[in-house]
């Protein structure tokens, strides 16, 4: 995971330096607790050890790219895809296909070589891209959920939706400002 923030904040750095604008506002990173770990492979019909971890999750590190606005979520996917030692293995697009309880991102899972000294592993990353206005949701409905314990109210889970189509509405007028304001711009 270190390997790829520090690819990642290549990447950051860049844009910062050689654009006039930067699509990245944060980067984040987590591991995956081993409680949780353990939680999902029992969920999964796993038995919960290193080797079926290694097995079968893809997500026990993972890293939060928070970008300006949505369109440039595509544009970051596709610098992602565009280094060299990364494998993108999975990508699933909840901007343009939001799932049913309304989250959006755009997720891709992606193998990235570690060196050891004495050899090479495979590890996979996920790496989730959202605007701000898409986190703040994801917050607020991950607490929803954990508060329910997965039992979300029906009237709490209609009202997150509309929240999340709102924030999509929100995210694409912002863009549309931006862009006026570019237009501008280059006028003057």
């Amino acid at each position: 995971m270190n390997l790829l923030l520090s690819k990642m904040q290549v990447i950051f750095d860049s844009l910062k330096h050689f654009q006039h604008s930067n699509p990245i506002e944060k980067i984040s990173s987590r591991v995956k607790a081993p409680e949780n770990i353990e939680k999902k492979l029992l969920n999964l019909g796993y038995e919960a050890s290193p080797e079926n971890a290694r097995k079968y999750l893809t997500d026990i590190a993972g890293i939060r790219i928070i970008c300006s606005y949505a369109k440039d979520i595509y544009h970051l996917a596709d610098l992602i895809r565009s280094i060299p030692d990364i494998q993108v293995t999975i990508e699933k697009d909840y901007i343009s296909s939001p799932k049913p309880s309304g989250y959006r991102s755009y997720h891709m899972i992606i193998e990235i070589p570690v060196y050891y000294s004495s050899k090479t592993e495979v590890v996979p990353v996920e790496v989730q891209l959202r605007t701000a206005a898409m986190d703040f949701w994801a917050s607020l409905e991950h607490r929803v959920r954990y508060k329910y314990q997965e039992h979300i109210p029906k009237h709490l889970s209609d009202e997150l939706v509309i929240c999340a189509d709102k924030i999509a509405d929100l995210d694409k007028r912002m863009f549309l400002i931006h862009d006026i304001i570019s237009l501008i711009n280059q006028d003057t």
